[in-house]
């Protein structure tokens, strides 16, 4: 049977300081009347039923999963002890779900993704579906790209899977965020994908190519998956995640194993990965600007002001992105909003500050 995983463990570092450690990116509403992770839950719950739907998490988001989720069964909320990166997290996911169904198909999907053609998603899902489980490949899904983006990465496809009706091709490699000159070169070659970090494959073929890649953590998800379902599970799942060494399923398998397809997805298709990406969703006023607080301004240009309560008033600035919480306000370039990752690395190091992150 098919079964969505779900990784909602993340805390969307770029999108600080609305997203924080204690309530991340998927628990907001940034598009939208629902939350991330709701509309995900929704989305694939047209493929998936509610019973075959698993969400990997961290302990500290349970309450607010189930507030927000209340129709997921708590049995399919799956706690990683520890942040291990996206193959352990996975990696975990199937061997939860070969304990309950040796020829289970996984539909992996992060859990603060905007997709608008939900029609056009199902049928991709759907595609994907029919090819992994008559191919036993390892399914990714690349975004046919509308602008020469920088701040995705890129899957360049190989040669055509003709027997199939819809785009799909063998991945001939990944490519980490170009440049604006590589980006715009890979726009124009038509043969280059954004890397949607959604797949499909068979829980057992993920499992081989662990394995044959990874042979610590298969090691590792071994001794877990002995464990399910007795009363040491929670000790050993505690010790065997501090034993892990943390890797992402791009580099420790995607860009090694030989068994990679790409379908070409061109459903639109957005990680809002930045306060920038919302000059794509959101209409400016007569000066370029996105406003989304309460705000007073002379000559304010190009800024994207987000705000609660308080007023945020601004004279004589352009190309800023200006964000209050409450607690905590962030001035940035417009230009620099991917270092945000980098000042909280600082905001770490800062022991009176961490209160913040």
């Amino acid at each position: 049977m098919v079964y969505a995983v779900i990784m909602s463990g993340g805390v969307g570092s770029r999108f600080w300081p609305k997203s924080r450690k204690s309530r991340p990116k998927q628990f907001l509403r940034t598009v939208g009347a629902k939350t991330m992770i709701q509309t995900t839950v929704d989305r694939i719950s047209k493929v998936v039923p509610m019973d075959r739907i698993y969400i990997v998490t961290s302990s500290q988001y349970i309450d607010t999963l189930e507030t927000q989720i209340p129709e997921i069964l708590s049995e399919n909320i799956l706690i990683e002890p520890m942040n291990r990166d996206t193959a352990t997290c996975i990696g975990l996911a199937a061997v939860h779900l070969l304990k309950k169904d040796p020829d289970a198909t996984m539909v992996v999907l992060p859990s603060d993704h905007l997709i608008f053609d939900q029609d056009k998603f199902v049928e991709v899902i759907h595609d994907a579906i029919t090819i992994v489980e008559e191919t036993n490949c390892l399914m990714t899904m690349g975004i046919k790209p509308s602008r020469p983006e920088t701040a995705y990465g890129y899957i360049e496809a190989g040669k055509s899977i003709a027997r199939y009706d819809c785009p799909v091709y063998v991945a001939k490699r990944f490519i980490e965020k170009p440049n604006k000159v590589k980006a715009i070169e890979f726009l124009n070659k038509g043969t280059y994908l954004w890397n949607s970090g959604m797949f499909v494959w068979k829980a057992s073929v993920l499992m081989d190519e662990i394995k044959r890649f990874l042979p610590d953590l298969y090691s590792s998800l071994l001794k877990i998956s002995d464990a399910i379902g007795t009363d040491q599970e929670a000790a050993v799942l505690e010790e065997t995640y501090e034993e892990i060494d943390g890797i992402s399923i791009d580099y420790g398998i995607m860009e090694r194993s030989t068994r990679v397809n790409v379908i070409e997805a061109d459903f639109r298709w957005d990680d809002i990965g930045s306060w920038t990406a919302f000059e794509r969703f959101f209409d400016k006023d007569e000066n370029g600007n996105i406003v989304k607080a309460l705000n007073s301004k002379i000559d304010t240009r190009e800024c994207i002001i987000f705000g609660e309560d308080r007023l945020i008033a601004t004279i004589g600035v352009s190309n800023l992105i200006i964000v209050d919480t409450g607690d905590v306000v962030l001035v940035c370039d417009k230009s620099r909003d991917q270092d945000i990752k980098e000042l909280l690395k600082i905001l770490v190091e800062q022991q009176e500050l961490t209160k913040f992150i």
